[in-house]
């Protein structure tokens, strides 16, 4: 795994970070919404607020995890891990831990499965770099718990539970 220790400028209101395994390359510090797939050198602060159970893929090829991470804004996007990654990050990412994390890949959510929660999703692989941010942290602070609330009306709940034929 990989892992950085940061020095934060605050010139304004943007924060730049330097990464001490990338020592002269200057990340900007963004928010879910302020990132793209055209977008490079960011490092985004969030916080795991669902983590799935890992799924085989309809085509059986592959097993896959989904994740909700939620930003300082509360700007949710859904990450997706592949089957090594899940392994490898299985002892670091935990439920409303927070982390910095930077260079995870973007690209558009696919509208097949339903409604997306955000326009892009990220997928979490070997050189994505992950921090989690904890309480004795020196610099940064790990967010609160989230506010936001994913409700579900009781006409949905069929919906939503798990059909053991089509699995």
């Amino acid at each position: 795994m990989l892992l950085w220790t940061s020095s934060v400028c605050q010139p304004n209101k943007d924060t730049t970070i330097w990464l001490t395994i990338f020592p002269t390359n200057m990340v900007l510090r963004v928010n879910i919404n302020q990132i793209e797939p055209a977008t490079r050198d960011w490092i985004c602060k969030v916080q795991i607020v669902e983590i799935g159970c890992p799924r085989e893929s309809l085509d059986k090829k592959c097993t896959f995890q989904n994740l909700i991470l939620e930003d300082e804004e509360e700007c949710q996007i859904k990450a997706v891990m592949y089957t090594d990654e899940i392994a490898q990050y299985a002892a670091t990412l935990k439920l409303l831990n927070t982390y910095l994390i930077s260079t995870a890949k973007v690209k558009v959510s696919p509208t097949s499965y339903g409604k997306p929660i955000h326009k892009f999703q990220w997928t979490l692989d070997k050189e994505t770099v992950i921090e989690q941010i904890k309480e004795s942290h020196e610099v940064e602070r790990p967010l609160p718990p989230p506010t936001k609330l994913n409700i579900t009306s009781f006409d949905r709940l069929p919906h939503l539970m798990v059909d053991s034929t089509a699995e």
